[in-house]
């Protein structure tokens, strides 16, 4: 008999990984497994106290920290670029949000002493900490070992991620696919043209902004701007993002022909509630990259990936790039798109961001 050749219902590897997403800022564990291992996971952030409870009572909870978090928290990273910390009997959800969360650790500085977790493989916290940062909440996953991972996950209803199929979804960038475009008169120019490309993995769309009808035999005047709701919208005096938006399209109306890309990857790649959290740092005496490092995210969280894969999906292969971020220059260069030229793009200094835009210059190598 011929094997069946009908689809299956049951989601694949990237719709378990956007369900799980989901799960997690919801408060609701998934099941990992690796190894020969199985264990339950949940985000700190969205953790409550019932659910910590019945956590418990199936094995010993295990927090995973970034190192950027562990540095703060003084704890080793014995796994190089995560932590793993045992947590003691009665401690319960506020001292867990506590070490991810750094909104008091000027008040309580000393959370410890930490019992951080050296042996064993780190493979299955590692991915966690990805998918909750992929979900933008804080970096910081509660781990529990179980015995029968899959079955607890039937008999849960619980999302089940097998590593060996979730692994290789965290490390790409998701494909990108044109949903619709429309003519869109603008300010900038009356001939604009809206784009709309949409991720296979259920995360946010990007948008491209077309200005006149570039020739695509040319370097392309473009312009890859990563979402600023604050700066975009609210005209925030903390960041350039909105002076530097206005600024882009502006310049390619006066030369008639351009593409900005808007890119939802809000406060460097971290979330907008994250991006509050850097900034209520920020308010403490800490700078932009500290604020980060902090929260235990990177300098930068963006996937520059991105703005490369929709260039090419419009036929673009070489551009002048109005930037002032030579790791953008880099990166379209490593991902295939030629930068002819960099176009400086010096606008929105303000008495509130002069601070900001020195920590760029000096920290993040931008151009300023």
């Amino acid at each position: 008999m011929m094997p069946s050749t009908r689809p299956t219902l049951a989601p694949n590897a990237i719709e378990r990984l956007s369900r799980a997403r989901g799960d997690l800022r919801m408060g609701v564990p998934v099941v990992m497994t690796g190894d020969g291992r199985a264990m339950l996971v949940v985000a700190v952030e969205a953790l409550e106290p019932e659910r910590l409870a019945a956590l418990r009572a199936l094995g010993q909870p295990e927090l995973a920290l970034t190192a950027r978090r562990a540095e703060t928290l003084k704890t080793p990273a014995y796994d190089g670029d995560i932590a793993r910390v045992l947590v003691p009997e009665g401690m319960g959800v506020e001292w867990l949000r506590a070490l991810a969360d750094p909104a008091d650790d000027l008040r309580v500085p000393l959370k410890g002493p930490l019992r951080a977790l050296r042996d064993g493989s780190s493979d299955l916290h590692r991915a966690a900490l990805q998918l909750v940062k992929s979900a933008h909440l804080l970096p910081a996953a509660l781990l529990v070992p179980v015995a029968h991972g899959l079955a607890l996950a039937e008999e849960n209803s619980l999302t089940l991620l097998p590593l060996v199929e979730i692994m290789p979804e965290l490390a790409r960038m998701s494909p990108l696919h044109p949903v619709v475009n429309a003519r869109l008169p603008m300010q900038a120019a009356q001939a604009g043209r809206v784009h709309i490309f949409r991720p296979e993995d259920g995360g946010e769309e990007h948008y491209a902004i077309e200005i006149g009808r570039p020739d695509r035999s040319q370097p392309v005047l473009a312009r890859l701007h990563s979402a600023c709701f604050t700066g975009d919208v609210l005209g925030s005096l903390k960041c350039d993002c909105g002076p530097q938006l206005r600024a882009a399209l502006a310049q390619m109306g006066e030369e008639g022909a351009g593409v900005l890309l808007y890119l939802n990857q809000e406060g460097r790649g971290i979330g907008l509630a994250n991006k509050m959290r850097a900034y209520s740092l920020q308010d403490q005496g800490f700078d932009t990259v500290e604020a980060n490092h902090r929260l235990g995210f990177e300098d930068d969280e963006r996937d520059f990936r991105i703005g490369a894969g929709i260039l090419r999906k419009m036929g673009f292969s070489a551009v002048r790039l109005l930037t002032n971020n030579p790791k953008k220059m880099a990166m379209m260069e490593s991902c295939g798109i030629a930068v002819a030229e960099r176009v400086p793009l010096k606008v929105g200094l303000t008495a509130q961001n002069a601070g900001y835009l020195a920590t760029k210059a000096a920290k993040s190598g931008h151009l300023l």
